[in-house]
């Protein structure tokens, strides 16, 4: 499919994506985003961190728009640092689909992202974050993690891979909630339907414009419904293969400024 000369929505995933290995945004892919803004698109981060997990990036970008969090479960405004739309995890739910998970592949470690834009990551015993810079409240039991609103549930397995986990997960929790692979070691379970593409589609209406008017840049497998939502998907060259295999096109890597090589392209000033 021969893209677009413009969209009018830019949508990122963040880790893996625009941001290089060390959580950086380049200053090729700023100036990018830059000249795409001065041509009337607006960019809008749809990411897998909750809110307080993004907010900071945000401020770094600038941005004062909207930003899809938690994989769709939050709508983000950062002119007005609030939430103006989140959907929780029912808790009775997660610990059920906790319980079949186990049932079929020994124990998981879980941790949980809290809902809110105050909200904390709570991991339980035995749970590493895959990305150690990020901060989050070690607890000393299971059942501390639901003691508040939750937006998802994060597992790893302490010998399965990720594709492993996901596909066994996904055999066994049927409709109590959505299974997403995000990153590495970081196989989640969120509200039931709830996806990028759900949020995605939200922020949209929001701003006035379509799926016809946006490119979307991702990852990982839970860039595949924001993929189907937006007229065209660009994958990044260290993308998991289920996403190339779905993607309209495959950049550079994330290391090499992927997304800024298409929009300098896409927008060439």
């Amino acid at each position: 499919m021969t893209p677009r000369t413009v969209y009018a929505l830019i949508a990122t995933d963040l880790d893996g994506t625009l941001l290089r290995g060390d959580h950086t945004l380049s200053a090729r892919s700023r100036s990018a985003l830059a000249r795409a803004a001065a041509a009337g698109a607006r960019h809008l981060v749809a990411t897998g961190r909750p809110a307080p997990l993004v907010r900071p990036l945000l401020r770094e970008l600038g941005s004062r728009g909207l930003a899809v969090c938690g994989q769709g479960a939050q709508l983000y405004d950062a002119g007005a640092d609030r939430l103006i739309w989140s959907v929780t995890l029912d808790r009775e739910l997660a610990e059920t689909a906790l319980e079949k998970i186990e049932a079929e592949v020994g124990e998981v470690y879980a941790a949980v992202d809290q809902d809110g834009a105050e909200g904390s990551t709570l991991i339980e015993p035995g749970y590493l974050m895959p990305q150690p810079m990020l901060p989050a409240v070690p607890v000393r039991r299971r059942e501390e993690l639901w003691g508040a609103p939750i937006s998802k549930v994060l597992l790893r397995h302490p010998t399965l891979s990720d594709d492993e986990l996901t596909a066994a997960a996904r055999r066994v929790v049927g409709s109590l909630a959505t299974v997403t692979m995000s990153g590495p070691g970081t196989v989640e379970l969120q509200p039931c339907g709830v996806t990028k593409a759900t949020g995605l589609d939200r922020a949209a209406r929001r701003l006035g414009v379509s799926p016809a008017d946006t490119v979307a840049f991702g990852d990982m497998p839970n860039d595949i419904p924001m993929f189907g939502w937006a007229a065209r998907g660009v994958a990044m060259g260290n993308a998991h293969p289920e996403l190339k295999a779905v993607a309209d096109e495959v950049t550079l890597s994330n290391e090499e400024d992927g997304v800024a090589v298409v929009l300098e392209r896409l927008f060439p000033g």
